[in-house]
């Protein structure tokens, strides 16, 4: 089980550096979203993976779940949602005002060279 997770954690990291590394808006956005949630995964992982253990010890059980991983994601969650929502928005603003959702910054006279240059 824990193999299967990592080798998850591992795929959404790379698919989100992939995106990331896109030259458009909307992959950077969902690459953004792919490495949050290869975060959440990994921090939710942190905490034991164990089917069926409470997340509070008992004096009868042996096995237990730390609940400290659980509130750093569903944290995490709230955060990721309000960073995202913040990036949209940004994008948005940059697409409407330059009618062009490329992410680098190419100067508008391609063939020409810059002032001063020889």
């Amino acid at each position: 089980m824990e193999f299967l997770v990592a080798s998850a954690i591992g795929i959404l990291t790379a698919a989100g550096i992939y995106l990331v590394l896109r030259l458009r808006t909307f992959p950077v956005i969902l690459g953004i979203s792919l490495l949050t949630y290869a975060v959440n995964v990994f921090l939710f992982a942190s905490g034991r993976l164990t089917i069926g253990a409470a997340p509070i010890l008992n004096d009868d059980m042996t096995t237990y779940t730390d609940p400290l991983p659980q509130a750093l994601v569903l944290t995490a969650i709230v955060i990721s949602f309000g960073m995202t929502a913040v990036i949209v928005m940004i994008g948005l603003g940059a697409f409407l005002g330059s009618d062009d959702d490329h992410v680098d910054d190419q100067r508008e006279d391609e063939g020409t060279k810059p002032e001063g240059q020889p």
